[in-house]
């Protein structure tokens, strides 16, 4: 009887042992996921456009790149950092962008990059032909920016400005629309074709008439609350390319 007890005994202090032991693992293990350290990133965006991507007769963070990077900040980690580089001006052409990229010795690690241009081209009365001849050469600038990976670009199409009260005034709005079509049906289809993502923002501003807070004060441009609403459009597709 005495040899039980003491065989029960022993087996006793090996449960408490073993589950004391399985405890201590655990917390250690919790302990160790709790202090695990999120590597900070450092994200490069590079916006390429003219007035609707420097955000002509807005305050600079007001312009889309800019509201697209704070979007970009308040979903991502807090410790990431995002930098913005902005090549654009108003009244630029394709021809004038392309330019301004020669001299600006880019660098080809950007994890985005936004491309919104032609619409200059348009009300200069450019030929159209030199626009289906640089806007691919653009786009493949953009590429090259995005350390060589289309899937790290967009191509912005070309807001509608026959629906601002410039717009009304200036030439004929119906013909200004139609032209702008051909321009961004160019460009759509030349981005569908080499698998590269293409947003259509023009449908907002062609609310300008109806909606006035989507003009800014200068009566052509978009307003900050329009570029609000290109980021809404832009930003889920943007998470996912930096992701």
């Amino acid at each position: 009887m005495k040899g039980l007890y003491q065989t029960v005994f022993y087996v006793l202090i090996l449960f408490f042992a073993c589950s004391t032991s399985d405890d201590n693992i655990a917390f250690v293990e919790e302990e160790a996921e709790d202090d695990e350290v999120t590597i900070p990133q450092t994200y490069n965006i590079l916006a390429l456009g003219d007035s609707y991507t420097i955000g002509e007769s807005v305050c600079d963070t007001c312009r889309f790149p800019e509201q697209l990077k704070d979007s970009l900040v308040s979903v991502f980690s807090t410790v990431d950092t995002f930098n913005l580089k902005v090549v654009a001006q108003t009244g630029w052409t394709t021809t004038n962008l392309i330019n301004a990229i020669e001299n600006e010795n880019l660098t080809n690690n950007y994890d985005l990059v936004t491309l919104l241009i032609g619409v200059n081209n348009q009300y200069q009365s450019k030929p159209f032909s030199l626009y289906e001849t640089e806007f691919p050469l653009l786009v493949s600038k953009a590429i090259q920016f995005a350390q060589n990976d289309k899937a790290n670009v967009i191509v912005v199409s070309i807001p509608d400005y026959a629906f601002t009260p410039f717009g009304q005034n200036s030439g004929n709005p119906e013909i200004t629309s139609s032209e702008i079509d051909m321009y961004n049906n160019f460009a759509e289809n030349y981005c569908n074709q080499e698998n590269i993502t293409f947003v259509n923002i023009t449908d907002i501003t062609r609310e300008g008439l109806i909606n006035t807070d989507l003009v800014a004060s200068d009566g052509l441009h978009p307003s900050e609350l329009a570029y609000a609403k290109f980021v809404e459009r832009l930003l889920p597709i943007a998470q996912i390319k930096i992701e």
